[in-house]
Formats: structure tokens, sequence, C-alpha cells
């Protein structure tokens, strides 16, 4: 046996070793939890009275939900299938609530007592393999009802079907703007599905508790989750929290105005009552002005005048009130822009440096190269004498690298290019003072060897 504990209330779903004498130990987490499902908060406080609550609420359905009376006192708990008096025949649900907090449930939704009805049993297996088999018709049966109604030309919308426990009526739900007259319907109804029809109109928020879905804020649907009650949503209620009047972003999956928007008006509404109306002017000596817009947050006031609305002056809810009283002695007040205050930023510490970008780079890396570049160039004088260097001091002797101090184009390299673009091109007489290399003994004996010169500017080329 099932313990039901899936949002659709299929049996098909079974929990296996975790259902106990005590119900399904995942009733809220094994598969979906109930749908309006009601915490109850008596379950660990032992009843003082010696007589126990003998109703308990059943879950068809979707939201659906009634009351029975446990006439023949069977031990039932949460997750329970059982089999309840209906018209005609039985119906199959699940145990959704039981103990003291039937009661008050009773009477929060003013439910009559006269007309409890009442539990015949648990459910057993006959009972079972019907309620499934019902179940497994609804999709197609949903399907072929709303190509009836088109083809009779209804202006509705079949939302759910419902079969009952034992298969002897179906429940048909839709939605409609203006009233259908679905005699012909039924008829037709009758003829194809061979059962007892029944027809409920529900409204477009009922739809949606009933379908279900994400919401904008990334949540199961309100109504389909925990909302029971559907208060009216007006646009007035977008206007107090100075919400866009965009249809597109204040509806909701019904297509009506989001319930949510009713959740904080009770706050805006008690700091909207601190604040002087909104239809507020000030005569000043400069001309009239009208408040333009209000922070309910900031508990500021925009003003602008008649004749120049461009410029917006912001004042506190105070300082407008005493504005108003002087008005009101027939006093004028000073021009807005005398009366603005400058704004004070407010200098905030960083203790951690959270807004430093940069505080995980080394610092003063990119000065190292400017360094270098303004470090005098010693070659080696601060070294002291070091030995066995002969090589670097032939070099410098060598008389085919001519001396900077004589060559006037020897930092060449380090001028921009357009700069050695001007310059003219050196004579042809460097060339002819160059002298043969090749009796250098150095070469002779390493002939090998690389010439390092980092401390020299690059050769430049013969033919520049």
């Amino acid at each position: 046996m099932s313990c039901g504990c899936k949002t659709s209330g299929d049996s098909a779903h079974s929990c296996g070793p975790k259902k106990t004498a005590n119900g399904c130990e995942s009733v809220n987490t094994c598969g979906n939890s109930y749908k309006l499902s009601v915490f109850d908060w008596l379950s660990n406080i032992n009843n003082p009275a010696s007589n126990k609550c003998d109703i308990v609420e059943v879950r068809f359905k979707n939201d659906r939900k009634s009351f029975y009376k446990n006439v023949n006192n069977i031990p039932l708990h949460i997750g329970s299938v059982v089999t309840v008096e209906s018209s005609p025949g039985h119906d199959v649900g699940v145990v959704s609530l039981t103990g003291e907090l039937v009661k008050i449930q009773m009477k929060k939704k003013k439910f009559p007592e006269e007309s409890i009805l009442k539990i015949y049993r648990q459910a057993n297996q006959k009972d079972l393999e019907v309620w499934q088999e019902a179940r497994k018709k609804e999709d197609s049966v949903k399907i072929e009802a709303r190509k009836i109604a088109h083809r009779i030309g209804l202006e509705m919308k079949v939302t759910d079907v419902e079969y009952q426990g034992d298969s002897s009526k179906i429940t048909f739900y839709y939605t409609a703007d203006n009233r259908v007259d679905f005699r012909q319907l039924i008829k037709e109804y009758a003829s194809a599905f061979r059962t007892k029809i029944d027809m409920k109109q529900i409204g477009f928020r009922q739809e949606a508790a009933k379908v279900g879905g994400i919401g904008s804020c990334g949540r199961e649907l309100c109504c389909s989750t925990w909302l029971t009650d559907f208060r009216s949503v007006n646009t007035n209620v977008a206007r107090y929290q100075q919400l866009s009047i965009n249809p597109q972003k204040l509806a909701g999956q019904c297509g009506k105005l989001k319930c949510c928007l009713n959740y904080e008006l009770d706050s805006y509404l008690d700091a909207l009552s601190h604040f002087p109306s909104s239809s507020t002017t000030l005569d000043t000596e400069k001309g009239r002005a009208f408040c333009i817009k209000i922070d309910v947050f900031k508990k500021k006031m925009w003003f602008a005048y008649v004749d120049s609305s461009m410029a917006w002056y912001d004042f506190d809810i105070d300082l407008v009130k005493k504005l108003i009283a002087k008005n009101k002695r027939g006093e004028k007040i000073l021009p807005l822009e005398d009366l603005k205050q400058p704004d004070t930023p407010i200098q905030t510490i960083d203790l951690i440096q959270e807004n430093n970008v940069d505080r995980f780079e080394k610092k003063n890396r990119g000065n190292n190269r400017s360094r270098n570049q303004n470090r005098p160039n010693n070659n080696g004088q601060n070294q002291g004498p070091k030995k066995n260097r002969p090589e670097r001091a032939e070099r410098s002797e060598r008389p085919d690298r001519p001396d900077r101090s004589e060559n006037p184009n020897a930092n060449a390299g380090n001028q921009p290019r357009q700069q050695q673009k001007q310059q003219p091109k050196p004579q042809p007489k460097a060339q002819t003072e160059k002298t043969d290399t090749s009796s250098d003994p150095e070469k002779k004996q390493n002939p090998n060897k690389k010439n390092f010169k980092k401390k020299y500017p690059p050769k430049k080329d013969k033919n520049a």
C-alpha cells in the first residue's frame, strides 16, 4: 500500500521500507510534499482531555480537501489511504491532518459539522487498483473533452479532470470569461465517457493553483504551496509601492496581478502615513512648486517649479512639514535652491580592503622598468678590482667600436622612430675607418666564444 506522499496523490508511488506504523517517515520530502499542507504544531502535545478528536482532514487530487468523521475508530495517521463516503458511491483520498488541529482548521474554513461525511475503511487492494486505473485515464479524457468543447464552439477552457475513486463520476474544472451554456456539452460528455458528469467553474487564480508552476522569483507558486485565500489585488497597490504600472511585470502565471503585491502593502501604508500628501504645493518667492516624487526608504520628497520642472530638489519630510506650516500662516518661503542643503558624502572605512581591486597584486610592479632605465651604468666601477677579466678590457679597446662620445648616433636606439627617420644617414667614412679584426689573437684562440653585448647599443645596419 502506498503512503500517497506525492503532490498529485498518485498511489503508484511507494516509499518501500520507509513506511512504518506511524506513517511515511519522509512524507514531506519523499517525492513532493503536500500541496497547501498544514504544519501540525500540536502533534507533540498530549491531549489533556479524555475524548480524542475523531475528525480527520482528507486530501484528494491537487488542492481539494474535505473533513470526514472516523466513526469506526480506525487507527489513522498522516499518509493513510482511506475510502470515504461520497455521492454516488465512494471516493479514495489521503489523510493530510489529524488531531486537535483539525477543529481549528474547520473553524477557520467555516466548515459545517452537520455536513461531515464518514470514513468507511482503509483502502484495500481492490480500491487502489480501481483508483489507479481511473487516474491514468484523466489525461486522455481531458484532451478529448477539449476537442468536444472546441467542436461545439464554446468559449471555455477545460483546465483539469478528476475521476472519483470508484470511477462513477468525472468532475471537469473549466475557466471562462463569460457565462457558458454547457447543456449540450454535458450530453456530449455523457455519451462519450459513459459516466456521470459534473462541471465546476473556477477562476484563473484557482487554475494556477491546480496546475502549479514557477514564478518570476524562482520559487514555486504561492497559490499552489501555501496560499489558501485569494485577496483582491488592484493597481492602487502598485501605486502605493511606487512601482511602474507594467502589466507584463506585475502579472503572474494566472494573468492577474501578483498576490505577493499585498505582502508588503501594510508596511508601505504605515510609512506613507507620516508623509505629507503627494498633492502638496509650496509657495516660494520664485514661484509655486509641486511634489513630483516620494522616496519611502530615504523619507524624502522631490519638488520642482511649475514653470521649470526639469530641476528637482529633494527635502526631508520634517523640513517639508515646516515649510507647509509657514505657507499656512501666509508666509512665502525661500527659493528651493536656497533651501537645498549640500549632500555630505558618507565616508566609509574599508577595514579589510574589500573594495580594492588590486589588493592581490604585488605593489610597485610597474615601477621596476622605470627604475632600471634611470639606473646609471657604472660598467663595474663600484665593484672593485676583479681578477681574470682581461677580455672585457680588451673589448673596450677594440677599434671596431667607436666611442660613444665621438659617435653622435650611439644613443639613437633610445630615441623614437620618428626622430631616427629625421636624422641624416651616417657618412661612409665610418666604414673606411674600420680595421681588419682578423688579426685579433683572442678570436683566433676562442673562435666559438660568444660576445655579450648587453651594455652596448645594437649595431646599425650598414645599408641603413
